[in-house]
């Protein structure tokens, strides 16, 4: 019991010369007097930094009705994508297994190109008659080239779905298929 009663002792004892030490330190780091000058500028400071806060605040403050109508941002590349109408529009899932044949610096640009031809074979692009204008042309989106390219040159993916549009001039264009 004695022992207990001189650990608690010795306990409080180590405590009481922190605590002691704390202050010390905290009246060492405390600047002695602060001059009138500096409060009073610590004072502007802090009320300018309300102002901006209240001035913020105000900028938010959602437009009106009339503003929204006139405030409309033109239509992105999707929704334009979108009012397209399309002939024919086909899902499909492209093996690019052969591709890893290659050599591993020309793996990424023959999966490109193995994009390219199963699209033409399967949407019928090639042009059959010589006497066209335009030539049909096939375009692939940011999405399917950057899908093929995300691991670098050397690691494509083994396949790949994406979604064949075909419009009303009979141009094709690749999409990366919805969920991918």
């Amino acid at each position: 019991m004695k022992k207990e009663g001189e650990e608690k002792e010795a306990s409080e004892e180590i405590e009481e010369e922190s605590e002691e030490k704390l202050e010390e330190t905290e009246e060492e780091t405390k600047p002695e007097e602060l001059t009138e000058g500096a409060e009073e500028v610590e004072e502007a400071l802090e009320k300018a930094e309300g102002e901006e806060e209240r001035t913020e605040v105000e900028e938010e403050t959602p437009p009106s009705a009339a503003e929204e109508e006139e405030v409309k941002p033109p239509p992105s590349k999707r929704e334009k994508e979108k009012e397209e109408e399309f002939v024919e529009e086909r899902i499909y899932t492209i093996p690019l297994s052969k591709v890893w044949i290659a050599p591993p610096k020309k793996r990424a640009p023959r999966a490109m190109r193995a994009i390219k031809a199963f699209i033409r074979r399967h949407m019928k692009l090639e042009a059959t008659t010589e006497e066209e204008e335009e030539p049909k042309k096939l375009i692939i989106s940011n999405e399917v080239n950057e899908m093929v390219w995300r691991r670098g040159i050397g690691k494509p993916p083994r396949k790949i779905r994406v979604r064949a549009a075909k419009d009303e001039d009979g141009n094709v264009t690749v999409y990366l298929a919805e969920g991918d």
